[in-house]
């Protein structure tokens, strides 16, 4: 009975004149073994990746700036305020000094505040109605991870109904909106200026009309969603309208263009998954032409060669 007690590889190498088919099949099927992934890659799409994105909770602060216009049954009764002096100079006629509290929570205590708690009493006489609500707040929004971006920016709260009301709560998210792709690092702060011109003595630019349309013009704003918007009536005597609002700032999905490295990574591993199983292909069938004589080749197996030598 026999047995195995040692093994080796022989090595075969095949030689051919530079001028030959062996040498140029030789080197298409090494062109078409490095070439084709890369091809085969870049026609397949995302081989180089344009945009990605990722996870980050704001870091946002609200800046204790309002107008808030309550309206009554037609458009000549209203009552308005805000925390701009020359706005409340030009509407003194329709002004009233509500009571406001608010207050900011950081649940996780990571640094960063989760979501803001206001509430407004608007004094009211009896005769008084109010159809609907119309509030701007203003806030300081930055974030930090990739791009260093600050702006101020504006949640804007609106309800209306047919029924005059005692008080009005809501519920929702301050979301960012991206019309654009952030840059992978850098400061940007092109929107960090007031979304109300506070300093202009013109009723026109306290206008909402113009503050919105000039605030959708931005590349990067926010927008407020609200989820669980609650109006009641029966509000009786002078008691105050009472506005109630919750307003939460949750992590976002941030839209921006990866930086050179991980686009040559992600790139480089598209390849290589496709390089494998070309290398694996082209290796068998240059095997098999060599093997087999399909192009003529000097065959010369290197472990003899070794033995004649010695």
């Amino acid at each position: 009975m026999m047995y195995e007690i040692h093994s080796q590889p022989i090595l075969q190498r095949y030689k051919a004149h530079i001028c030959s088919a062996a040498t140029i099949f030789n080197i298409v099927s090494l062109a078409l073994t490095y070439i084709l992934p890369i091809l085969i890659a870049y026609l397949s799409q995302g081989f180089w990746l344009k945009e990605s994105t990722y996870r980050e909770q704001p870091d946002v602060n609200f800046k204790h700036q309002v107008i808030l216009i309550l309206q009554g049954s037609d458009v000549n009764t209203l009552v308005t305020y805000s925390t701009y002096q020359n706005y409340n100079n030009l509407v003194a006629a329709n002004l009233r000094i509500p009571f406001i509290q608010s207050y900011e929570v950081d649940s996780n205590r990571d640094g960063k505040n989760d979501w803001l708690n206001i509430e407004i009493q608007v004094p009211l006489e009896s005769s008084e109605k109010v159809h609907s609500v119309q509030l701007l707040l203003v806030f300081d929004y930055k974030l930090h991870r990739f791009s260093s971006v600050q702006m101020e920016s504006l949640a804007y709260i609106y309800f209306s109904s047919p029924i005059s009301g005692a008080n009005f709560s809501t519920e929702g998210d301050l979301k960012l909106k991206q019309k654009f792709v952030l840059p992978y690092k850098g400061s940007y702060t092109t929107y960090n200026v007031p979304v109300v011109t506070s300093t202009s003595v013109y009723v026109e630019d306290y206008d909402l009309t113009k503050i919105f349309t000039d605030y959708n013009k931005r590349n990067i704003s926010t927008d407020y969603i609200s989820y669980y918007p609650v109006w009641r009536a029966g509000r009786s005597g002078e008691t105050p309208f009472v506005i109630k609002g919750i307003i939460h700032y949750p992590e976002e999905t941030i839209l921006y263009r990866p930086g050179f490295w991980q686009l040559i990574k992600m790139a480089w591993i598209q390849y290589l998954a496709i390089l494998f199983i070309f290398l694996y292909v082209f290796r068998h069938l240059r095997r098999t032409v060599f093997q087999n004589q399909i192009v003529l080749t000097v065959p010369q197996n290197l472990n003899v060669v070794k033995t004649h030598l010695r």
